[in-house]
């Protein structure tokens, strides 16, 4: 909710989301995820809850029935991820990667969002700043 990274994991390009929340139960248990409209699988979200108490907070489509706006709570962190992803691909370059190979790709990959949550964290609890101000100077 503070906008600051938990945890990543990569899959190749051809997984599909659904496929790849089969992997993820055993790795996460009793937590709220915010997913993108792809997720609203039913049967998908029964089995995450059911197994590993795994909630998938997805938003509604405005042409389904019974629409419900999402709790702003969960639209707030859901602009908070955008933004992060913004700031990946506009500051960080991180769609720009000349890598030779898969492990050169996540290494690089992985330096970026390391970077981001270093600058993320000395702004929180170093300089007592906004986490959102990537671009201030750090002195």
């Amino acid at each position: 909710m503070s906008g600051v990274f938990h945890s990543i994991d990569t899959s190749k390009a051809n997984v599909h989301d659904i496929a790849y929340l089969k992997d993820f139960k055993t790795q996460l248990s009793d937590y709220i995820l915010l997913v993108g409209r792809g997720y609203i699988s039913n049967e998908q979200q029964l089995d995450l809850f059911h197994s590993v108490n795994v909630r998938l907070e997805t938003p509604m489509r405005s042409n389904q029935k019974k629409y419900k706006k999402q709790a702003y709570v969960f639209r707030k962190a859901r602009k908070r991820i955008e933004t992060l992803f913004s700031q990946l691909c506009d500051q960080f370059m991180i769609r720009r990667n000349y890598a030779k190979s898969f492990d050169g790709f996540k290494t690089r990959i992985l330096a970026k969002i390391t970077s981001l949550t270093l600058i993320q964290y000395l702004n929180k609890f170093v300089f007592t700043r906004n986490t959102n101000n990537i671009k201030i100077q750090i002195t």
